[in-house]
Parts: structure tokens; C-alpha cells; sequence
């Protein structure tokens, strides 16, 4: 069987009275079916109080007063008070001359990586060879099909 704590008896209890008005309705319900009178409802009980909200600081309190008695029950020595919250760092701010610094080191480093990247596109371009003149070429062609042409095949 389980730990039965108190919120699991309290809800208990609430189940099982709400199970006997229940009960209680059908039993009036079956009578009045014997008696041939109307069925009238069995007395309910005083409705039970709504819960009070407690706020937010009302809460906390409790929280800290519970974990007190719990560090109380364990042997614990028992805490002092919450430490205060620490002010947040104020935000850093960049000087001018920071900012200048990095601005020209970013400058520097792209115009580095541009220069690299066009060294390697002159590596890996393959290389051109000088164009011959045209005209040159076309007479050293004429010169061989006029002698092949001459020559008669025997």
C-alpha cells in the first residue's frame, strides 16, 4: 500500500463524500418509487469554502517557512537569510578607437584573402601560348600543298 500522506487522505475523503451524495440521491430517488410521493433530494451538506489565493509573496513566505521546518527535521542547520540579489554587470560599451581596430584589421584580412584567392586563380589558369601570326602560318601551309601538288604520283 502506498504512503498515505495528508493531501492523498484529504482527497480521499472528498471522493468518498461526494460518492455518498450520490448514494444518498439514489436511496431518495427508490423511496419515493415505493412511497409514490415525490423524490426529494437528501440534505447536501454545507458546501464546502472556496479556497483563499494566497499572492505571490504570501507564497513565498510559506516556501521558505516549509523548507525551514524540513531543514529542522533533517538536522540541518537552518538557513540564513535569502542572500540578496546580486545588481546585474552594467553593459559593456565598444570604444571608438576598439572599433576603429577592428575595422581596419577586418579590412586588412579581406584584402589579404582577395589577394590570395586571385594568386591561386593565376596558378590554376592554364597558360596561353603566344599567338603565331596568321599570315605566317598560312604561307607555310601554301608551301607544302604547292610541293605536294607538283610532285606527280608514280
Amino acid at each position: 500500500m502506498p504512503k498515505l500522506n495528508r493531501n492523498v487522505i484529504e482527497a480521499a475523503i472528498v471522493g468518498f463524500e461526494h460518492q455518498k451524495t450520490e448514494i444518498d440521491s439514489q436511496i431518495a430517488e427508490l423511496r419515493s418509487m415505493l412511497t409514490g410521493s415525490t423524490p426529494t433530494a437528501a440534505a447536501p451538506e454545507a458546501p464546502a469554502t472556496k479556497r483563499k489565493k494566497f499572492s505571490a509573496a504570501a507564497r513565498r513566505k510559506m516556501a521558505l517557512a516549509q523548507k525551514a521546518r524540513w531543514a529542522k527535521i533533517r538536522g540541518e542547520s537552518e538557513p540564513a537569510a535569502p542572500a540578496p540579489a546580486k545588481a546585474p554587470k552594467p553593459k559593456r560599451k565598444l570604444s571608438a578607437a576598439g572599433r576603429a581596430a577592428i575595422i581596419a584589421a577586418t579590412k586588412k584580412m579581406w584584402a589579404r584573402r582577395r589577394a590570395a584567392a586571385k594568386a591561386a586563380a593565376k596558378k590554376t589558369a592554364p597558360a596561353r601560348k603566344k599567338a603565331v601570326k596568321k599570315t605566317a602560318a598560312k604561307k607555310a601551309t601554301a608551301k607544302k600543298t604547292a610541293s605536294t601538288a607538283e610532285v606527280p604520283a608514280q
